[in-house]
């Protein structure tokens, strides 16, 4: 596996850890990055001009398949720095590149791949990616 920097990404959350991520050994547990990975990817969604509250929408996007890479562990209190990058975009799939890195750090904490799919929420069937997402394509 590849491991990107932060120099690799084009969007970026930045997200605060709580008390409550903690685990029982004193470091962020495993599953609130996953939770900090869904904010940052609401955060890119406006950006590629999906509502929101996508519930209203037509079309939207649903996450297909996820792969994630843990790197380095994280104790709180911490500010990370999610980002992003859309890789890859299929006809009616797309890849979106995401790393956490702890502030002003170059070298991810934890590097992840997740597959969205374009669907229209009312009829349940795969779309056709949003021609205006082409421009965000970044691939590696």
């Amino acid at each position: 596996m590849k491991i990107y920097k932060r120099s690799d990404y084009d969007f970026w959350t930045t997200i605060n850890t709580h008390w409550g991520d903690m685990d029982g050994l004193r470091h962020i547990n495993h599953a609130k990055y996953l939770t900090y990975m869904e904010t940052a990817r609401l955060d890119l969604y406006q950006k590629l001009g999906h509502d929101m509250e996508r519930w209203d929408m037509d079309s939207s996007s649903i996450l297909a398949s996820m792969e994630v890479n843990y790197l380095e562990q994280v104790a709180h209190p911490a500010v990370l720095e999610v980002g992003q990058r859309v890789s890859r975009i299929g006809t009616k799939s797309y890849d979106i590149l995401t790393a956490i890195f702890k502030e002003d750090e170059d070298n991810p904490i934890l590097q992840a791949n997740f597959i969205l799919v374009s669907i229209n929420y009312k009829t349940g069937k795969t779309v056709p990616v949003p021609n205006e997402f082409k421009k965000y394509l970044n691939p590696i």
